[in-house]
């Protein structure tokens, strides 16, 4: 199944949320991580995923697995159309219960071979379990779904949970598969689009896409330690 246990550490160090100056790391082993910063210890290297002086989100390599580092630009920050906000006109919040909102995740995530907890994930970056989160841009439901977006996938009203999360876990299944199963990719897609995917070849240096990526990827991290510290009880 995609985004398993398995992955628990691995995807966090895909990408990480930065504010001023990013370098971008290229390893011996071909994989790339964006970091806000880089510390020697001993003949091995910590890239830091955030800025906290205290952060303990980094990954450590051999100094000799760094093949070169970049310097990347810092673009203009855009609106992300999936970023829920509060609006005058939206319609009263409906509230679904957790037993209510696992199924539905779980009907989805079977019938695309998804992570229930990933989907779980998304969710909460994206409206927080709001069923009626309407964002400044016109994203709606659960997994925020523009009105064209939702039509496509052939979602009539995206305020019905059960039509909203299966669109969105559909939507979400093509983007996995157009990235070949790259979690991080797929996600800067589903937040930024494809088109910005594709043109900076990876998660785009934008800070919002950038954030939310790692804050999907914490949630669903957490989850799995959840799960595992549950089953070892």
């Amino acid at each position: 199944m995609r985004a398993n246990a398995a992955w628990l550490g691995v995807l966090a160090i895909m990408v990480c949320p930065l504010a001023g100056a990013m370098e971008h790391v290229t390893l011996k082993n071909g994989f790339a991580v964006d970091c806000v910063r880089r510390e020697a210890v001993g003949g091995r290297v910590r890239l830091y995923l955030n800025s906290a002086q205290n952060d303990a989100n980094y990954l450590e390599v051999a100094a000799g697995d760094v093949v070169r580092v970049e310097t990347m630009p810092d673009p203009p920050r855009p609106v992300a159309a999936s970023t829920p906000v509060a609006v005058k006109n939206a319609p009263p919040s409906v509230a679904l219960t957790r037993t209510e909102m696992r199924e539905m995740l779980a009907h989805a995530g079977a019938a695309h071979d998804i992570d229930k907890d990933l989907l779980a994930s998304v969710v909460r970056a994206e409206s927080g379990g709001q069923v009626r989160a309407v964002s400044r841009t016109g994203a709606r439901g659960l997994m925020q779904l523009m009105p064209a977006t939702a039509n496509t996938l052939g979602v009539k009203d995206s305020f019905r949970p059960d039509e909203n999360i299966a669109g969105g876990t559909a939507y979400l299944d093509e983007l996995l598969t157009r990235y070949h199963d790259n979690v991080a990719l797929a996600l800067a897609a589903y937040n930024a689009g494809p088109g910005a995917v594709d043109k900076y070849h990876g998660v785009p240096p934008y800070h919002e896409t950038r954030a939310y990526v790692a804050r999907v990827i914490r949630e669903f991290n957490r989850r799995k330690r959840m799960a595992v510290a549950a089953r070892g009880q």
